[in-house]
């Protein structure tokens, strides 16, 4: 802790405990004291650390072919991408590394779009955004960032961005002009707290995008393969995308794979040269991201987050806290929401930490719970005891 605040910039404010070893659901710092992880690295471990079948298919790519780049084909990523579109139901795949640039690659997909088929006059494209989302932090995304945290002092901002309350049909109806291209969103806003849109919103903004012609981009890098209960988020109100941004999960957390995918009347519109990067579709993600798919299917993983979701959840809601203000979340996608009397979150993810459980505090008074999605029922219970233990105390 002390070498990485003397030599790293202060870009986060870690939980006090070094992780040194992981396995399944449970980590382990130097002096061997174990903690259940409940944040699985924002939603990037969900088949738990260092599933074994992910390991292997990585340690056979890692003594076989590593990176190419892109400007030679090689033998993993036709397939990684064949499984992924089948997965996902869409057509054509652009493989990144991080979510973010997943994030970029969808805006610039739709943007070039708009231009070529649909006729949008040069330089005018606008992409409705949802206040409080969190799609990354390049330039080009915190300018449409509600955070002043996340965007004060990185200035001039990117024009073509207008944000609007999220679950509001009205106001997304409102937005729409002659030059919007499309609707970026998150089908449950992670970072912003795991705040769930109404039952039915996701339909609901699927209709509209289509009577007015535009696109409907889904940030589904935090939401994606398992954590709220469906392989994808969109799949609880048929409510399928254009273009759909995934990451984090995707490699089970073992190296970072990010895609946009769309159906091919879109994707055709990225030629050589116009986007790309040297990692991204590297064999060795490509290994590890068609394992990871293949393991979560196999497992049932979306399922079982579903099942203990609500297990977990309906836990959560019994336990008679009078610091509790809201508990929501979908599938093992889980948030406390505090209190303003309760003095923060902070104190309490510390003190959970004290007693075995990492999670994350969130915007003040917000707890995340997201453990990976094999962890067993029985260390759930045990949870729920550490729980009520920390917020009947507070």
């Amino acid at each position: 802790m002390e070498l990485e605040k003397q030599y790293g910039a202060r870009n986060y404010a870690p939980i006090p405990v070094v992780v040194s070893k992981a396995e399944g659901a449970w980590v382990w710092d130097p002096e061997g004291n174990r903690y259940l992880d409940c944040l699985a690295a924002y939603s990037a471990v969900n088949h738990g650390h260092l599933h074994p079948r992910v390991l292997k298919a990585v340690e056979q790519q890692l003594h076989t072919l590593t990176l190419t780049s892109r400007a030679f084909y090689n033998d993993r990523l036709g397939r990684f991408l064949k499984r992924l579109c089948e997965v996902s139901g869409f057509e054509m795949a652009l493989p990144m590394n991080t979510g973010a640039e997943a994030v970029e690659t969808g805006i610039k997909i739709a943007r070039r779009y708009s231009y070529q088929k649909k006729n949008i006059p040069a330089d005018k494209a606008e992409i409705l955004t949802a206040y409080r989302n969190f799609h990354g932090r390049t330039t080009t995304i915190v300018s449409f960032s509600s955070d002043d945290n996340a965007k004060k002092d990185y200035g001039p901002y990117t024009p073509g961005f207008t944000n609007l309350p999220f679950n509001d049909l009205e106001a997304l109806e409102a937005a729409i002009t002659e030059h919007t291209i499309a609707f970026l969103v998150e089908p449950i806003q992670g970072e912003a707290g795991v705040i769930v849109p109404d039952e039915g919103y996701l339909r609901r903004v699927r209709e509209i995008c289509d009577r007015h012609d535009i696109l409907l981009i889904l940030d589904e890098i935090q939401t994606g393969f398992g954590r709220t209960g469906k392989l994808f988020c969109f799949e609880h109100e048929n409510a399928r995308p254009d273009i759909l941004l995934v990451g984090k999960a995707l490699s089970g957390g073992v190296v970072p794979v990010s895609a946009a995918l769309a159906d091919r009347k879109i994707m055709d519109v990225i030629t050589p040269g116009s986007h790309g990067s040297t990692f991204g579709g590297n064999p060795l993600a490509c290994a590890a991201g068609e394992a990871a798919i293949d393991t979560l299917i196999d497992e049932g993983l979306p399922e079982r987050s579903a099942a203990l979701g609500e297990f977990f959840r309906e836990g959560i809601r019994r336990i008679d806290s009078p610091l509790f203000s809201d508990v929501r979340g979908k599938g093992l996608f889980i948030a406390i929401e505090l209190k303003k009397e309760a003095g923060g979150a902070r104190q309490y993810t510390e003190a959970l930490k004290e007693r075995g459980i990492l999670v994350k505090e969130t915007h003040v008074d917000t707890i995340r719970l997201a453990p990976p999605l094999i962890v067993e029922k029985a260390d759930l219970e045990w949870a729920l005891g550490v729980l009520e233990d920390v917020f009947s105390e507070g």
